[in-house]
């Protein structure tokens, strides 16, 4: 699971506006990274053009996943990540980074902002953050506790049916035994009570 890009956008009448992003291209390498970003910046800008103010919708783009909020006020966000990354956290982490930066960045700023001249700098905290779902999101953490225990109680279920198979079995064979124990009884009392005769 991975984030590769994180962005604010605004979304004008004709065209959206880059105000701010972050991009983890670290599992790229070095000669790729610089038309990656260029790639995921245009799709970021893309994408948000093309949707409608109030709406989220996550787009697959080869094998990445593009995760997209943009607001009424036309705000916009959008999370790149890998197809395994939980679609509620991008959309839990798009809510954070928006509301966040509407409140330090003034919207009169966002028509003709730029990410040189916009002054919001927790997007790579965030990106940082986020690259481990589990940690992040308490209900991803939580959801990844209740699967581990599931996996545990399911274990021993299967130990204890095997246990319960094995007990079967061998009071099946003590059963077996006793009866078997039995005919040996009756037998050797016939053979000694021939013996006693003399």
């Amino acid at each position: 699971m991975k984030l590769y890009s994180l962005s604010v956008l605004y979304k004008g009448i004709n065209k959206s506006n880059l105000l701010k992003a972050a991009y983890d291209l670290s599992s790229f390498s070095f000669f790729q990274r610089s038309s990656v970003q260029e790639f995921m910046t245009f799709t970021s800008a893309l994408i948000v053009e093309r949707s409608s103010t109030g709406t989220r919708s996550s787009i697959k783009e080869q094998e990445y996943l593009c995760h997209v909020y943009v607001r009424n006020d036309s705000l916009g966000g959008v999370v790149i990540a890998d197809g395994e990354y939980p679609s509620r956290v991008c959309f839990t982490l798009l809510d954070k980074v928006l509301d966040e930066f509407s409140r330090q960045v003034d919207s009169i700023d966002w028509p003709s902002g730029s990410p040189a001249t916009i002054s919001y700098t927790a997007l790579d905290s965030y990106l940082a953050k986020y690259q481990n779902p589990r940690e992040a999101d308490a209900m991803t953490k939580v959801q990844a506790e209740l699967d581990e225990t599931k996996i545990i109680l399911h274990n021993t279920m299967e130990s204890l049916l095997e246990r319960g198979e094995k007990l079967d079995d061998l009071v099946q064979k003590s059963e077996h035994l006793g009866t078997q124990s039995k005919a040996f009884y009756k037998t050797a009392r016939k053979q000694n009570s021939c013996c006693e005769v003399m």
